[in-house]
């Protein structure tokens, strides 16, 4: 099966690389104009096994703002106007269709944590994780696809997302690695596309 998916990745990630190339030109122009710094951020995480990699994405926060939590909330004053727009319709991540070919990540899996939020997963669950590779959407990436206007309220963001949000993503990542199957990953596919751009899409 891992064959199979990984022939799955590069040639569906080949395609929405040449589709979506003007769409990637016109964000990349768009973070260039928004505010100095470089076009695209890279932040390690832990890959497939355990392997630590660095995750491609559009960069919606400002240079030289790295202090504060690795989560952020909706309203987080490090982020670009641009950048709002940007995660809102999850653009800043076409970027990771590159991660994709270079085999670094799958277009479906759980998603790529940092080592710092990783060593939160007990041995046996954070082993099973990793035994796939890291993906760019899954069913918790759809469940929690307004995750910054959930941590928005809390008094605590980081520890919010740690103490609430990770262990109800580790249920949904333990069943992908029991269940997952090239079928399953296109319907998957097929949700995400559907809460990005579906009625629910303009109500949130």
């Amino acid at each position: 099966m891992s064959g199979a998916k990984r022939a799955f990745d590069v040639l569906v990630s080949s395609g929405l690389l040449l589709a979506l190339s003007p769409l990637m030109l016109a964000v990349a122009l768009a973070v260039r104009l928004s505010s100095p710094g470089p076009l695209l951020f890279r932040q390690e995480r832990v890959g497939l096994h355990g392997q630590p990699f660095r995750i491609r994405k559009f960069r919606t926060m400002r240079v030289g703002d790295g202090s504060g939590p690795q989560v952020t909330a909706s309203g987080d004053q490090r982020i670009t106007r641009v950048g709002h727009v940007l995660r809102r319709y999850k653009l800043d991540e076409l970027p990771q269709l590159l991660d994709v070919l270079t085999g670094s990540m799958s277009l479906v899996g759980p998603r790529p944590e940092v080592p710092r939020y990783m060593q939160h997963y007990a041995p046996q669950v954070r082993a099973q994780i990793l035994s796939v590779r890291p993906g760019i959407t899954d069913n918790a990436a759809i469940a929690f696809r307004n995750e910054e206007q959930l941590l928005a309220g809390a008094d605590d963001v980081e520890r919010t997302y740690v103490d609430v949000i990770m262990p109800i993503k580790q249920q949904y990542y333990l069943d992908y690695v029991h269940r997952h199957s090239v079928a399953g990953d296109v319907m998957i596919l097929a949700r995400t596309f559907w809460a990005l751009v579906g009625p629910q899409a303009r109500t949130t």
